[in-house]
């Protein structure tokens, strides 16, 4: 029994919500460290949050799958450890290996299930060969994954396939059902590979492989690039292409939050049929209510954001409506038993919904403080996957940017968003005398699937009321 066959692959796990992928941002560990059981390997970042990820295994780091920056699918390697032995030198026997990835670790990444991808996963295939790819490949170019593509359904999958920690393996298939398996299509294993001949317009079926049994690489793509005719294929339409980018240009790859920012909003807008309301109101009242409750707690303190959740959570204990989602294949509109409120935060990453789930069990106080730290743990990125989805309405305050109103778009697949801008100085008449009072406008955004007018206006109204009159906060409660 060889050390190559006891090795163990730590595949990237089920990021769950949605998420496929994930990109290195930092290793936490070098080839040839020693870890332990759930020991944090790497930081990534998916379209949601930056996380640690901790490995199942305890030993020896044999092989890095992928390098820093770079984009690692779902169910692929990302890390292969050698165990050791009980004086920690050399690897363990074969059945303490097979033993302990069939107990796994126990460790539960929040948001990412509790799978690595384990014998479960796995299913029989045709037999599997590992061959090192040359020496002089570029690390990270030629790192290819084992297995194929988790999105083209074709090729093999070796979760426990081992890995040298001198070269990056590949895997062919052997056997006398390879060249029946392999006949007509072209032998790419790696998902960047595919990924940039896809980016770049090159048919795979056209391009000649370098790589062990006839394996595509990357440079075999970038080298067909070359040719006049797959020039020409990968050049855009000129019907529709946009002016090139000028030396003075920047260019912003449309990917991670930014790509699910604007894929999440572009369904928003294709599928809800949404309508924007909005009033002007007199928050003074509001203002001096704050400034009582902080000069009553001052270790406490209540921000205008705190308020105005506790009034929405009143509006939609009054107007069950407005929380809900329409589950279009199902025909039907869902109103959610609690409130999940989503809080819109913008950060470095851009703009993020965390969500405080059952508010409406939250006293002021616990409301003042949980809005706090989720906002400010979202700006950090610490947040899991797990707290920016689920949410059921959303509270948007976008006077934080010193505009008066907004018409925004409604978080899919929730049905309605309330919208709150600065608070200014304006004239206003109270009790038939003009007066300088401090107003704000509101603004509600709602699924009119859901609702007619009549729903959406009694709750902009309760809540335009309960700003001005805080007192009435108290009697609705």
């Amino acid at each position: 029994m060889t050390t190559v066959e006891r090795t163990q692959v730590f595949l990237l796990p089920d990021l769950g919500e949605g998420l496929s992928e994930a990109e290195i941002v930092e290793w936490r560990v070098a080839v040839g460290d020693v870890v332990t059981v759930d020991q944090s390997v790497v930081e990534v970042e998916t379209a949601k949050a930056v996380v640690d990820v901790p490995c199942p295994y305890a030993g020896r780091v044999v092989t890095l799958h992928g390098a820093a920056g770079e984009v690692r699918p779902v169910g692929q390697p990302l890390i292969t450890i050698a165990p050791l032995d009980g004086d920690g030198d050399e690897p363990a026997g074969h059945a303490t290996y097979r033993e302990e990835e069939r107990a796994g670790s126990g460790n539960v990444l929040i948001g990412y299930g509790t799978g690595h991808g384990g014998a479960t996963r796995r299913r029989r295939r045709p037999r599997l060969v590992v061959a090192p790819e040359p020496t002089d490949a570029p690390q990270g170019a030629a790192d290819t994954a084992v297995g194929s593509s988790p999105t083209d359904g074709a090729g093999p999958v070796a979760a426990d396939a081992p890995a040298n920690a001198g070269s990056t393996p590949v895997v062919a298939l052997a056997g006398p059902t390879a060249s029946t398996a392999l006949a007509g299509a072209a032998l790419v294993i790696s998902p960047i590979v595919r990924r940039l001949a896809r980016d770049r317009g090159v048919d795979l079926s056209t391009v000649r492989g370098s790589g062990p049994g006839g394996v595509i690489r990357r440079a075999d793509v970038e080298a067909a690039l070359t040719t006049p005719a797959a020039r020409l294929a990968a050049a855009p339409d000129p019907q529709v292409a946009l002016a090139p980018a000028g030396d003075g240009d920047v260019v912003v790859p449309l990917t991670g939050v930014r790509k699910v920012i604007a894929d999440k909003l572009s369904r928003s807008r294709r599928e809800i049929p949404e309508v924007t309301i909005w009033v002007d109101v007199d928050a003074t009242g509001l203002l001096e209510t704050r400034a009582a409750i902080n000069a009553a707690t001052p270790d406490a303190p209540v921000s205008i954001l705190a308020l105005l959740a506790r009034i929405c959570l009143s509006g939609l204990r009054r107007f069950p409506q407005l929380n809900a989602r329409v589950d279009t294949e199902g025909q039907r509109i869902v109103q959610s038993a609690g409130v999940h409120l989503g809080i819109a935060a913008q950060t470095d990453r851009g703009l993020l919904v965390p969500v405080l789930r059952d508010a409406q069990r939250l006293t002021t106080a616990e409301l003042a403080a949980e809005l706090s730290a989720t906002t400010a743990a979202a700006r950090a990125g610490t947040l899991p996957p797990a707290r920016l989805t689920g949410g059921t309405f959303t509270l948007n305050n976008y006077g934080v940017f010193g505009v008066d109103g907004s018409t925004p778009i409604i978080n899919h697949p929730e049905a309605a968003l309330l919208g709150v801008g600065r608070i200014v100085d304006k004239p206003w008449v109270v009790d038939g005398q003009l007066a300088v009072r401090k107003v704000t406008q509101l603004s509600l955004t709602f699924d009119h699937r859901v609702c007619d007018g009549g729903v959406a206006g009694g709750f902009l109204r309760h809540v335009a009321d309960c700003v001005e009159r805080p007192a009435l906060l108290i009697a609705a409660t």
